[in-house]
């Protein structure tokens, strides 16, 4: 490894967890080039151990410069894309074996309420009937578990209470119609 030109550069090695705590400082020592890191860090995310001291040293040495968008904004994407995104996440991550990237979500309806709360209608589009039903589970068991898992990812997201509907239909060309892709904010694949 070459020395660090400009800017200040940590070495961080996660998943201490898995290793011997004595198997560490040799691969430390040999990581660890003289000039290169600034600083060494141990961590184990999944245990949250040492994740607070490298998100110090981080913040740290962030440059000060102005809000990129408003201060109560949870991401530099609209809201109504962003909860479209969480849901799609948790379809994948409940269905990733039997639904393999074979399902959209978009956010059709948006209303904030006098409570404060937003209701968030949204639409899952999938090509084939057998999606559908996979995507439903017996009894709405799957769909229910989905929004669950959503509307509670939403309320921390956007710090409010969320009314989340979800509807399946299926539509066979999702995937290639050009709206789906301009509002997620890419080109359309041209032939």
């Amino acid at each position: 490894m070459k020395e660090a030109k400009g800017g200040k550069r940590a070495l961080v090695l996660n998943k201490i967890d898995g290793m011997k705590r004595t198997d560490l400082l040799p691969l430390v020592e040999k990581l660890n080039v003289p000039g290169v890191f600034e600083d060494v860090f141990m961590v184990s995310a999944l245990k949250g151990e040492g994740v607070a001291d490298l998100a110090s040293w981080v913040a740290a040495r962030m440059p000060e410069g102005p809000w990129l968008y408003p201060e109560d904004q949870a991401a530099d994407i609209p809201s109504r894309l962003l909860a479209a995104e969480v849901t799609r996440e948790k379809i994948y991550l409940r269905l990733h074996d039997e639904l393999p990237y074979a399902s959209a979500v978009e956010t059709e309806k948006w209303e904030e309420r006098r409570d404060g709360s937003v209701k968030i209608d949204q639409v899952i589009f999938v090509q084939r009937e057998g999606q559908k039903a996979i995507v439903l589970g017996k009894g709405g068991a799957t769909i229910k578990t989905i929004g669950a898992l959503a509307r509670e990812e939403l309320e921390t997201l956007f710090g409010r209470r969320v009314h989340l509907f979800l509807f399946v239909k299926i539509r066979e060309d999702w995937a290639e119609n050009s709206e789906h892709y301009k509002e997620i904010g890419l080109d359309f694949p041209k032939e």
